[in-house]
């Protein structure tokens, strides 16, 4: 019995919210979470998940003509070494050369997403790289660990709660440790109690997206946690807990 070949699929990126083509000054690409393992088309509710982001963001930064895109990814999983939604990302940075030329880009991913973002940093239209709740996988002596010298003049920024039950937080830690060693443009920010989605604190993780967002791709000030986690050495930069409350003061 012959095994049915893996269908062929193009990705695609969602509408842009935003300004006119003629006026962008900026793109974050928004990679919505997956599955370890699969094949088929992905579900419309992870785009569906990362949607009010990517309006947030577009809102925040509609005064520099920011234009955000979920990504659309030709299969649900990352499928091993074929690092399916990784190979998507980059193909969406290309897009976003093609539509819009050289405008600075940043990667926004959540989940499986968040892998995908930290692995396709190293794209030359990439200047950052936003990671919400990445999924990686366990430490496999076996296997390579996960690569971090393509974030080298990236700034990165990973943020995940400290009870996150679907992405080890810990492993999060780890790879930041290891990026912090190629390129001192690494923070991480840990939400404490809070899970994967972020429920309880979702607001807060809002506004430092749009900080750590507006800096990057706009040169906009940091706010004073943010500039703190970027210059603290290990493991203070990347540990560095996201207060309750925090965006309500920064005016945006």
């Amino acid at each position: 019995m012959q095994q049915q070949a893996t269908p062929v699929r193009a990705a695609r990126l969602g509408k842009g919210v935003g300004p006119v083509p003629g006026a962008v000054g900026g793109v974050v690409l928004l990679l919505p979470g997956g599955e370890e393992t699969s094949t088929r088309r992905p579900s419309p509710l992870t785009a569906a998940a990362v949607r009010p982001l990517a309006r947030g963001l577009a809102r925040s930064g509609r005064a520099e003509g920011l234009v955000t895109h979920v990504v659309h990814y030709r299969y649900r999983g990352w499928n091993g070494a074929q690092a399916e939604p990784a190979r998507d990302a980059e193909w969406a940075a290309d897009e976003v050369v093609r539509r819009y030329g050289d405008v600075p880009v940043c990667l926004a991913g959540v989940g499986i997403g968040g892998r995908a973002a930290l692995r396709s940093g190293g794209h030359p239209a990439v200047d950052s790289v936003l990671a919400l709740a990445p999924w990686l996988p366990q430490d496999d002596v076996a296997l390579p660990p996960e690569p971090v010298k393509q974030l080298a003049g990236r700034r990165v920024l990973i943020v995940h709660g400290t009870d996150d039950r679907r992405a080890d937080p810990e492993l999060s830690f780890r790879l930041a440790g290891r990026a912090k060693k190629a390129n001192r443009d690494v923070c991480r920010f840990e939400v404490h109690s809070d899970g994967h989605r972020f429920a309880q604190h979702r607001s807060e993780v809002t506004a430092l997206a749009v900080d750590f967002m507006l800096g990057t791709l706009f040169g906009r000030p940091f706010s004073r946690p943010l500039q703190d986690a970027l210059a603290a050495p290990p493991p203070l930069g990347l540990r560095m807990p996201l207060a309750s409350g925090f965006g309500q003061s920064l005016g945006r």
